[in-house]
């Protein structure tokens, strides 16, 4: 059987990659290709992560150049709408090469060309919701999806009631992995780890940037920048520490990315987390019990980051920052938070019933007996 994975959420598709690779006999007699994107942006040079993770296991990896639909207008907004056509017709010819058995769709864009196409040839497809307010593309692949993995119980009133399968969110088994890593300093004190999501965040990293020396006189600091070419933080932040005094330079862990088999060493190691709240995220958290400060993203779709967010932040499991604050109020915030660190991993209990479900296996059998 030949699956053909696609969609803009990578961390719970390599979960379910990695699920089907660890399965003996569906591992001998299923093949996987990837539909997705080797570039952030049209102008970058560097890889993807989803690229670099995809093909370090060996999975074909196939380059779609579709189009975005925003409902905002603009230069940017239209020049995407343009490429929508191309993103059909580059959908058709991988599907008419490949001749998938079953689609996967973990939503986005992207997805939207392929699930459409998929459906014209007659595969089944089946999508999967990562957030607690569903994307365009994935209300409209839900139209003639076989099935809808929902990671929320919020977002089943976005669904065909007959289609909705409550499977949580797919994390991958890494996260649980307690790997020292050995750039990480052990011993010298509490750990901050700060993240854009696998691209990264500008807005997040300018405002580290603004308080680093005071964040490594108090704590050891793990950063993943991402590697947007636009804005160029990791290698201006890696000027930055070049110039830091030794003592502070070294405990200033810098990474452009961090490779899913390291990212439960990481979350393991830090004892506070500052971070987008994307669903991944989200989802993590409440797997490891971290304590949080979350930064939604402003223009994500429909609010979703802030939503989520707010759920643990209701829970009194995180904090929640507006990246349009100060950087002094989120030194503050982290100070605030360090003093009390197992009041909010305490919180967490709370959660944990609704949304820790064993996604991978759920989501695996479902399409394995149903295609």
């Amino acid at each position: 059987m030949k699956i053909l994975i696609t969609g803009g959420h990578l961390a719970p598709a390599l979960a379910v990659i990695d699920g089907i690779r660890e399965n003996k006999e569906l591992s001998k007699t299923t093949s996987i290709v990837f539909v997705g994107r080797k570039y952030a942006q049209y102008t970058d040079k560097k890889p993807t992560l989803e690229y670099q993770e995809i093909t370090s296991r060996n999975i074909p990896f196939f380059h779609l150049k579709a189009g975005r639909l925003n409902r905002s207008v603009s230069i940017r907004s239209l020049a995407g709408v343009m490429r929508v056509p191309e993103g059909f017709f580059q959908a058709y010819h991988i599907l008419n090469k490949e001749k998938p058995d079953i689609v996967l769709s973990f939503g986005g864009y992207l997805a939207l060309p392929v699930a459409v196409v998929s459906r014209l040839f007659g595969i089944p497809v089946y999508t999967h919701e990562q957030t607690v307010h569903p994307g365009l593309a994935n209300r409209l692949i839900a139209a003639f999806a076989q099935k809808v993995f929902i990671s929320f119980p919020q977002s089943r009133k976005y669904f065909p009631r007959r289609k909705i399968y409550m499977s949580g969110n797919p994390v991958r088994k890494q996260i649980h992995e307690n790997k020292k890593l050995s750039y990480i300093p052990s011993g010298r004190g509490k750990i901050i780890y700060i993240t854009g999501g696998s691209l990264g965040s500008h807005s997040i990293n300018a405002h580290i940037e603004e308080i680093l020396n005071a964040l490594l006189s108090r704590y050891i600091v793990i950063h993943q920048t991402g590697n947007v070419t636009e804005f160029d933080d990791f290698n201006r932040l890696t000027k930055v520490r070049n110039k830091l005094p030794p003592e502070l330079k070294e405990r200033y862990v810098l990474k452009e990315h961090i490779p899913s088999y390291e990212n439960g060493g990481v979350y393991k190691a830090a004892d506070l987390v500052i971070s987008r709240a994307g669903a991944n995220t989200f989802f993590d958290l409440i797997a490891l019990k971290k304590p949080a400060i979350l930064i939604p993203l402003p223009w994500s779709a429909n609010g979703e980051q802030e939503k989520q967010a707010k759920i643990l932040c209701d829970a009194q499991a995180a904090e929640i920052f507006d990246q349009a604050d100060t950087s002094d109020h989120l030194l503050e915030l982290v100070d605030s938070m360090m003093g009390k660190l197992h009041d909010y991993e305490e919180h967490y209990a709370q959660l944990s019933g609704i949304y820790q479900k064993d996604a991978v296996q759920t989501i695996i059998q479902t399409i394995f007996k149903t295609a």
